[in-house]
């Protein structure tokens, strides 16, 4: 067997199972609370994985692996370093192993998904795809597998990188097959193998084949972890041993169990679900998980109580705050955010004088490196309404934006004039007019105005009067009296939060 400098037993550990839109930071963090061992990320696929680049949240005191499109695809902390296991979905060796190294260093083991049957993920040739017959064209998309693929994919991922190694598979239609594949597996030296013991079609409702992993279980040496007994034998945390002991396994992962109720693993039994969804949206609201995700999870444990007078209001809720509105939070809502927009200042003050000092290049352009972090200003001013604001007190014309897209990326600069002086931020943003925000910054810092951000606040912005609501405050039919915060309204909603729909795995 292959030893890792840093290893990871799979003896005797009760596993989160990777889940879709379930097993984010706040699910995998709970799950520890309550006594998992492991926690699993959902399945991240590889080509999105490699155009993320790694940035350290000195807000949150987190990991976080960002898309170019500003979206956080993966988070982690410190506290789960030792025990998350990061699963990705891939059928490429080369890809497979570009992942692993760029993540290694935050995670305690990688997994290859072998077992999910779901459309986005078989469709790539991933997930379920790879344990089909060499012989099988896949539906759809005519990509055939062959058991040294997958092979080869293991044994990269084994070789190249210094955590261990483990792989997640679903039973095949014969029995023969499965442990001639799992023996397959074992000798490309993994770490341990997860058996979800139905095939590819059956689904929850299926029963689960303990027969079938306590065979696997007796035919490799590796730690076998079973899995896929939420439906039919795990309701409590004493169930959880007995389906270990009915197949034989070394561990056990829970996958539906935990997410309806991730106390699952306390040995002193369920907690009330109120006092464990209430846990959840705290860890939620700290590490800014997006809103959409944290309802999701809720929906599900909720389950039947959906139609209740707080499922309700669950269903309803449209943002975090409304959320922990509806589940008697919104002090701690309003509390914590104003917390990490405090921190988030206080880091903002300590950017080096070099990036803020502006800098006249030779074509007379002044230049700074900075970004538009809307949490960062106030919720109802921004650098475009302080400019504007500051060229009518001057009586000076309005600030004119030319911005320009790069084609290689599809990012945005923009260029400000104001006064025949132009500014331009040297950083590149995913938005028109995150872009402008931007320059607006440049020329305001660079002629010592205020720009906005908490705590920095022009009395005379009180002083204007109410304007069409669908004005544009920086546009051209700008009029002489305006409120900048009935006004900024659409434009907030036009910046939107850089979130996309919930993270999805398996």
């Amino acid at each position: 067997m292959i030893e890792h400098s840093l290893s990871l037993c799979y003896h005797n550990k009760l596993i989160l199972a990777p889940m879709v839109r379930v097993g984010t930071l706040p699910m995998r963090l709970l799950a520890l609370d309550y006594g998992a061992d492991i926690v699993y990320c959902e399945e991240l696929i590889d080509l999105k994985m490699l155009q993320c680049k790694r940035v350290v949240n000195e807000v949150l005191s987190t990991v976080d692996f960002v898309a170019p499109d500003e979206r956080v695809v993966f988070r982690t902390c410190e506290r789960e370093q030792s025990r998350v296991v990061f699963q990705m979905g891939t059928s490429d060796a080369d890809r497979a192993l570009a992942v692993a190294k760029l993540v290694e260093n935050d995670v305690a083991g990688i997994d290859v998904n072998m077992g999910c049957p779901k459309e986005y993920s078989t469709k790539g040739g991933m997930g379920a795809a790879l344990l089909s017959d060499p012989d099988k064209i896949e539906k759809q998309n005519a990509f055939k597998v062959h058991p040294c693929f997958l092979q080869m994919i293991l044994s990269t991922l084994v070789k190249g990188i210094r955590r261990p190694v483990t792989c997640k598979i679903r039973i095949l239609p014969s029995l023969e097959d499965t442990l001639s594949l799992v023996k397959r597996i074992e000798r490309t030296g993994i770490a341990a193998v997860t058996v979800h013991g139905r095939k590819r079609e059956e689904r929850p409702q299926h029963p689960v084949s303990c027969e079938a992993i306590k065979a696997i279980a007796e035919t490799v040496s590796i730690p076998v972890i079973a899995n896929g007994g939420s439906h039919d034998h795990i309701q409590k945390y004493l169930d959880i041993e007995d389906f270990r002991q009915a197949t034989a396994a070394s561990s056990v992962m829970v996958a539906r169990a935990a997410m309806w109720n991730p106390s699952i693993f306390l040995k002193e039994g369920l907690r009330p679900l109120e006092e464990v969804m209430q846990k959840y949206i705290r860890y939620a609201v700290q590490y800014e998980n997006h809103y959409t995700n944290t309802k999701y999870c809720l929906c599900q444990m909720l389950r039947e109580q959906l139609e209740s007078p707080q499922g309700r209001l669950l269903h309803a809720a449209q943002s975090s705050q409304e959320i922990c509105e509806a589940f008697g939070l919104g002090a701690f809502y309003e509390e914590t955010t104003r917390e990490l927009n405090a921190r988030r200042a206080e880091l903002l003050a300590r950017t080096p004088e070099a990036a803020r000092e502006p800098v006249e290049d030779t074509s007379g352009v002044i230049k700074m490196a900075v970004k538009f972090d809307r949490r960062a200003y106030s919720p109802q001013i921004t650098p475009k309404m302080c400019l504007l604001e500051w060229c009518r007190k001057e009586k000076l014309a309005q600030p004119v934006y030319d911005t320009v897209q790069r084609p290689l990326d599809r990012l945005f600069c923009s260029v400000v004039t104001v006064a025949e002086q132009k500014y331009q931020s040297t950083l590149w943003d995913k938005s028109k007019k995150l872009a402008e925000q931007a320059a607006a910054i440049v020329c305001l810092r660079s002629r010592g105005l205020p720009e906005g951000r908490l705590g920095e606040e022009n009395p005379s912005w009180h002083k204007r009067k109410r304007e069409a609501p669908d004005q544009d405050p920086g546009g051209p039919g700008a009029q002489e009296h305006a409120v900048p915060g009935e006004l900024c309204k659409k434009l907030f909603v036009a910046l939107g939060s850089g979130e996309e729909s919930p993270l999805e795995g398996w």
